[in-house]
């Protein structure tokens, strides 16, 4: 008896509707990652057992790292940076603080990841080369905690005038504090000092997580 053979269909899948999934799923994360500039800063954070979060948007970080000289060996004192996560904040806050720049130079100020350079070197700063800035931040920059002459208790330092200005620039921003943990502390108390002077006392610590040893 001969064996039956049975037909054979090919199967077909519509790939149609997993295609415009994936590109909606592509175009959404797309539209709402936040793309992280690298930094030329860096700053290695002390532990803590803390585990509150800072917030994700809206967030003026203020950096702390330890001054080197020329032949990178820390010189006791503490250089100061900040940073906004967003872009029109950074416009709104450079514009408060230093008139007369060009659409190119606030382009340039807005793709640094960090800004940190006395007022004065501001616009000769933003006409640098991108691949020049870094170096120069790390090496002539920093935001000034000297006492300006003249001023006012609660704005008489370049610093305070940069809080400030991100202040007004965002009535609800938040503020971090990210210190290295080789900073020489007199530099992070003069900081809290400055901030507690402008009634900024509410803040976030940035840290890294470490687990709680037990005593046993």
């Amino acid at each position: 008896m001969g064996k039956v053979k049975i037909k054979k269909s090919d199967i077909w899948i519509d790939m149609t509707p997993m295609s415009d999934v994936m590109t909606l799923l592509l175009t959404f994360f797309m539209l709402t990652s936040t793309f992280v500039k690298n930094e030329p800063v860096r700053v290695l954070t002390p532990g803590s057992v803390s585990e509150i979060k800072v917030p994700e948007n809206g967030v003026l970080t203020i950096l702390v790292t330890p001054e080197k000289n020329a032949a990178g060996q820390p010189t006791g004192e503490g250089l100061v940076y900040m940073s906004l996560d967003n872009s029109n904040d950074m416009e709104n806050t450079l514009n408060s603080m230093v008139g007369g720049l060009t659409p190119k130079e606030i382009e340039a100020f807005k793709s640094d990841a960090i800004f940190g350079v006395p007022i004065k070197n501001m616009k000769s700063y933003l006409n640098l080369p991108s691949g020049q800035r870094p170096e120069y931040l790390t090496k002539d920059g920093g935001i000034p905690l000297d006492t300006i002459s003249g001023e006012d208790r609660t704005n008489n330092s370049e610093f305070k005038q940069w809080v400030n200005a991100a202040r007004q620039a965002n009535n609800n921003i938040k503020i971090a504090l990210k210190a290295d943990a080789s900073t020489p502390y007199k530099t992070v108390k003069q900081v809290m000092n400055q901030l507690q002077d402008m009634d900024e006392s509410h803040y976030y610590m940035i840290t890294q997580l470490k687990k709680q040893e037990d005593d046993n």
